[in-house]
């Protein structure tokens, strides 16, 4: 990509997550219950109406709509993300604390998913329409048709009670803490990805200069990884991409069943406190960071293939 393309794909980001964080801004103020009688009530006390309105005066909740999110957006863009009401803290501190944890879990689900995936994919393609790749693409199908959570708590039933060998509480944020719900997360990307090697493999040793290479004596193994992996990277990368960006914002489910302290288990209680700061925080970081990679994935075409340069 271009400077000059960057810069388009910078600017479409910005009106982009402005567009993200006014609906997510409307969806909360619209949604039904009280969030200064939720804060309240998680204290064990709950004041006369005339306390809740003075607080609810006091956080701004009884201006217009459009003028609550013109000072949040402000705020924002000098770095303010407001105060949680449940935690009391800045919400910019609170996504920081959270954001590592699951970059770490993001990170060793997508190292489990490519040692998995990319083996097998190429393995199928190598065998294609034999016993073996008819048995791979079944468990890949019954990969992908397993939910996140019903694969969590079978793990957590096998390895943690059954055996006892991991925590059943994984809110250390340690490696050992991270085995399970890395697994979990791994275990139907895996399927997917395994997919699509499979499909980018076999559309490559179609190819001519692969029966080139073949006619020319070329080692087997060297045309796979030398000439048709590499050949493939492209629609690879995307599918990279896209899974990093749907893995940092949507650990929520795998991090609540194992109590993992990542931001998806704090936008949980989030939603439960009717915490609007944090989860309008939360929604615009997760966006950004989504568009972010997927601007670098763009970008990193030319790296992969130079033919791409100035075409994107």
């Amino acid at each position: 990509m271009t400077a000059k393309q960057i810069g388009k794909r910078l600017i479409q980001i910005v009106i982009v997550a402005i567009g993200i964080s006014f609906l997510s801004f409307l969806i909360t103020y619209l949604a039904p219950g009280d969030p200064v009688r939720t804060m309240y009530a998680a204290t064990g006390m709950m004041p006369g109406e005339e306390i809740i309105e003075q607080t609810r005066e006091a956080m701004g909740l009884n201006r217009p709509v459009l003028i609550q999110y013109v000072d949040w957006l402000w705020n924002c863009l000098h770095g303010d993300f407001g105060t949680s009401y449940a935690y009391g803290g800045p919400v910019s501190s609170l996504l920081l604390t959270r954001l590592w944890p699951t970059l770490k879990l993001s990170i060793f689900s997508m190292i489990l998913m490519l040692v998995g995936a990319v083996p097998f994919g190429m393995i199928q393609a190598t065998h294609k329409n034999s016993l073996l790749d008819y048995g791979l693409r079944g468990i890949t199908f019954l990969g992908v048709s397993m939910p996140n959570f019903w694969v969590g708590l079978m793990l957590m039933m096998f390895f943690c009670v059954q055996l006892k060998w991991l925590p059943v509480v994984c809110s250390g944020g340690d490696f050992k803490s991270m085995i399970l719900p890395a697994v979990t997360l791994a275990f139907a990307m895996s399927a997917k990805y395994t997919r699509q090697v499979r499909t980018a493999i076999v559309e490559e040793l179609s190819q001519d200069y692969v029966i080139g290479a073949r006619a020319r004596g070329v080692k087997e193994w060297k045309i796979l990884w030398l000439n048709v992996f590499p050949n493939s990277l492209l629609p690879l990368l995307t599918m990279f991409g896209l899974s990093m960006g749907s893995l940092l914002g949507g650990t929520a489910v795998v991090e609540v069943i194992f109590t993992y302290p990542g931001m998806g288990n704090l936008a949980v209680s989030a939603i439960t406190a009717y915490d609007y700061p944090l989860i309008q925080g939360y929604v615009l970081w997760i966006s950004l960071i989504y568009m972010v990679l997927n601007l670098l994935v763009d970008i990193s075409y030319n790296l992969v293939d130079p033919r791409m340069k100035g075409e994107r």
